[in-house]
């Protein structure tokens, strides 16, 4: 006979199952191929050198730049502190994040649709590619996402007709606050959390709670809005307008959720129909609303990245499993052939995302070029300045050559590329030097209109011959020297 306490274990763990199994489907992909055949890309490269300064000079970066990115900083710092573990321990706390928010987002469709639409709705969150790609990335974005997936939930729990206790709005109000300041852009999951509730016809004292809860979070996170505005033009300047193919891209995935809900909807009156109904309102808005106001908005500033917004796959998840949840129930062939042909376009898209070929530049490979490539005291030049942090992450490749241009180094200029000198003072250091290694952009890349990068290639071009060149994943090793010394 079963005992009430094995029986209440077991409901337990049924209950449990939304979030473990994705969590753990996460936790898998997460660690497969972390290290990405020990490739880094810039980006991931700023984190490890910044993190790596001690605080004071961390603090100090943050009053000139990134301070969006400074509590990930801080973080990042005491992660090397506790174990300096090279790439693995970059993107561990990217896997850790992941995990909770595939977990996350299993929870809230078994809350609002029942436990197996959860299960499959968080299985397909930690499986889309874009997923597994800053699962295993060196920056904030699968924090941030953790934060708004669990603040989602807890607005689930907040808003349910069962459970309106103040524990709730506050588990929300701090979950999405620390989410803002691990990236301000979470705040735009106000707009689609306030949808929700326009589209739910909440009450009035819900309205009430969700706006305290808003006000909250916004006055927390306003310091940091105010600082990193300041900072926008030198942080994000090298953003333009969102191209035509982004917005496609971006009509393109709301198409498809606003196509996944209409098939959700499909059922009459039922339960489950009621629970396709608020599962709807929530993942539309979640799926849209950010997204499409950081686009608006960056029409007049030019500030969206697509993973800035990265925790709106969520609103993509959520109705996917809840499809895909009524398909297995109806039609089941139909769902298993979906799954297989999901799988077989899945698999590559999983192999890519785990090679150097998925990011823009391999900073590993462009030190270990430069490493076989110079002399000790040869000249270096970055061309642009801020391509200087391919070498930063690798002092002992960058301390063997002089940098030609560098005024003030990265640390004591508080700044993430270190200050250069002005064009005649470089002139005069180039033209002292007998060989030179260029880090340069790939051919077809815009040239720097700014002095001092138009007087390294006036000079390299009149006063050096090449000697050879190598091409690496996002960047070019040109060797140069006096005419007679190659």
């Amino acid at each position: 006979m079963v005992s009430r306490a094995n029986f209440e274990g077991v409901r337990t763990a049924r209950a449990l199952l939304p979030a473990a199994v994705p969590a753990a489907t996460a936790l898998a992909l997460g660690l497969w191929g972390i290290g990405r055949q020990d490739s880094m890309w810039r980006d991931e490269s700023v984190t490890y050198q910044v993190a790596h300064r001690s605080l004071g000079d961390i603090w100090g970066l943050l009053h000139h730049i990134d301070a969006v990115h400074g509590l990930y900083y801080l973080l990042m710092h005491a992660v090397f502190g506790l174990w300096d573990g090279g790439l693995t321990a970059l993107r561990l706390p990217s896997v850790v994040a992941t995990v909770l928010a595939a977990a996350a987002v299993g929870a809230i469709g078994a809350r609002l649709a029942g436990p197996r639409t959860g299960t499959l709705a968080g299985l397909i969150f930690a499986l889309l590619p874009i997923t597994q790609m800053y699962a295993q990335e060196g920056r904030s974005y699968a924090l941030v996402t953790a934060g708004v997936t669990w603040s989602t939930y807890f607005f689930v729990r907040a808003t349910g007709t069962d459970t309106r206790r103040p524990r709730w709005w506050t588990a929300y109000a701090l979950t999405l606050g620390l989410a803002c300041w691990l990236h301000e852009f979470a705040a735009l999951a106000l707009v689609a959390h306030g949808l929700t509730l326009w589209w739910s016809k909440a009450p009035r004292p819900v309205w009430r709670s969700w706006t305290i809860a808003a006000a909250c979070v916004t006055a927390g996170v306003a310091p940091l809005a105010v600082v990193s505005a300041g900072q926008a033009e030198a942080q994000l300047g090298w953003l333009g307008r969102p191209s035509l193919s982004m917005w496609l891209q971006f009509l393109a995935v709301a198409a498809a959720g606003a196509l996944l809900c209409r098939l959700l909807m499909g059922s009459g009156t039922s339960k489950a129909g009621a629970g396709a109904g608020a599962l709807t309102r929530l993942a539309l808005p979640l799926l849209i609303a950010p997204t499409g106001l950081l686009m608006l908005i960056s029409l007049v500033k030019p500030w969206y990245v697509d993973r800035y917004v990265l925790y709106t796959m969520a609103g993509l998840a959520l109705p996917a499993g809840a499809v895909l949840s009524r398909a297995l129930t109806t039609r089941r062939l139909w769902a298993c052939l979906s799954i297989a042909a999901a799988v077989a376009v899945l698999v590559p898209w999983s192999l890519l995302v785990r090679s150097p070929e998925s990011r823009k530049d391999d900073v590993v490979a462009i030190a270990h070029t430069v490493q076989r490539t110079a002399h000790p005291g040869d000249g270096v030049l970055f061309m642009p300045s801020r391509r200087r942090e391919w070498l930063l992450s690798y002092p002992k490749v960058y301390d063997r050559l002089d940098d030609l241009a560098l005024a003030k180094s990265p640390t004591a200029s508080r700044t993430l590329q270190g200050t250069e000198f002005p064009p005649p003072e470089i002139r005069r250091r180039v033209l002292g030097a007998d060989r030179i290694i260029a880090l340069m952009d790939p051919e077809g890349q815009p040239l720097d209109p700014f002095p001092q990068e138009e007087v390294k290639r006036q000079l390299l071009k009149r006063y050096f011959e090449e000697c050879g060149r190598t091409q690496e994943r996002g960047a070019q090793i040109v060797v140069y020297a006096k005419p007679g010394g190659c």
